[in-house]
């Protein structure tokens, strides 16, 4: 009998996502990789996981939105989240 797929939740979570209120977003401050709720909502597991598999590279945060946030959203978020 196979095992329950996982939710998205665990699988970001297992990813070393943590979930913020104030912002709705998942955000991994280790990777500097954050997903908006309703990004992570509108796609499937497999695409969630391709997306936390992609190489980062540099400072720069990597953001996962629906549609690409302005530079100045950018800024703000990467100003609150360090």
């Amino acid at each position: 009998m196979s095992k329950p797929a996982k939710s998205k939740t665990e699988i970001l979570r297992e990813a070393g996502f943590a979930y913020t209120i104030d912002l709705q977003m998942y955000i991994n401050l280790k990777t500097k990789k954050a997903f908006s709720a309703a990004f992570v909502q509108d796609h499937s597991q497999n695409q969630i996981r391709k997306c936390i598999q992609e190489h980062s590279s540099g400072p720069e945060w990597r953001f996962y939105f629906n549609a690409e946030p302005s530079e100045a959203v950018k800024h703000e978020l990467e100003l609150a989240l360090g």
